[in-house]
């Protein structure tokens, strides 16, 4: 940090924004005054000594209230993340006081948050329970991102996402491997053919994941080899919203076998084996560097590597 820049922190005082953030939301300087009990004249002073530390006019003041200028805006914006990162770290801080050793960051992909995290993170738990593991669902193009920004200390995504050119430096480490299958109503005409490439599927209506999923842009790619479009009915978000379209005629989808096997229940369905090679897939772990990572998310990775056995 430059001189000028740590000069600038130290001269920015939290309670002047806190009281900024709240003249904005409330649009009066007085409302503010009462609702954080503090007198009018205060505010107004603390706001005319931020103005001037930031060299810029951040309201306009009239006789019924305030508006924000473009500077106030833009202020707004920064103060409103600063406020809530301070709060977050203030809850991640109580949470060491009440007895949690460690705090581990993980974005994770949709096919590995419903096919193997409830079980690994939960027998880890139950040998650490002192650790806190925030668990987001991500696409695996933004967990590399997540991790690669340092908004996660954890990532754990399809292999072909770590491979683009956005992952940068990370490091990765096996974790599991899964296999694409083709989902079909009951007594589908090719669910009596047995294994089959997905080219077959391409006649048919399809129901895709988000667009940017990597199972969807495998898809995708696949159909593009054989000089063919994907026949797209609908995204969705969800496993689960995916086996309801299907079961109710709106086409055929692609998802990872053993999510279908756990959603058992979900639509009269069948799962018919694919025999691409992309639709057997391998999930890593993923990290900008797994030596430096805090030792409770080293524990975690240590866990999670060891089990690197085919689904």
């Amino acid at each position: 940090m430059k001189p000028s820049e740590r000069n600038f922190a130290r001269r920015i005082d939290l309670t002047s924004l806190q009281l900024f953030v709240a003249v904005c939301e409330l649009g009066s300087i007085g409302r503010a005054a009462e609702r954080e009990f503090i007198a009018a004249s205060a505010v107004s002073k603390r706001l005319s000594d931020l103005e001037a530390t930031l060299g810029a006019p951040l309201l306009y003041r009239h006789t019924r209230g305030v508006d924000l200028t473009p500077a106030g805006e833009s202020l707004l914006h920064h103060a409103r993340s600063v406020l809530f990162s301070l709060e977050k770290m203030q809850g991640e801080l109580s949470e060491y006081a009440d007895g949690v050793r460690g705090h581990v960051r993980v974005h994770a992909s949709i096919s590995a948050i419903v096919q193997f995290l409830p079980e690994d993170l939960g027998a880890f738990i139950r040998q650490h329970g002192e650790v806190k593991i925030d668990l987001e669902e991500h696409l695996s193009s933004e967990v590399v991102r997540a991790v690669q920004e340092g908004a996660a200390d954890l990532g754990i995504c399809n292999a072909s996402a770590q491979a683009t050119p956005a992952s940068g430096n990370l490091q990765a480490r096996p974790y599991r491997q899964d296999r694409l299958v083709l989902i079909v109503p009951r007594g589908h005409a090719l669910a009596a053919q047995g294994p089959i490439p997905f080219e077959a599927s391409l006649d048919y209506d399809q129901v895709g994941l988000h667009a940017n999923s990597s199972i969807y842009l495998a898809m995708r790619q696949a159909a593009a080899q054989q000089g063919r479009t994907i026949r797209l009915r609908i995204h969705v978000t969800g496993l689960d919203a995916m086996c309801r379209m299907i079961h109710n005629g709106l086409g055929l989808g692609v998802m990872p076998q053993r999510a279908f096997e756990l959603m058992h229940g979900v639509g009269d369905l069948e799962a018919v084996t694919l025999t691409d090679d992309w639709a057997r897939r391998q999930l890593q772990l993923v990290a900008r560097d797994f030596s430096s990572l805090p030792v409770t998310a080293r524990l975690l990775v240590d866990h999670l590597a060891t089990n690197t056995t085919p689904a």
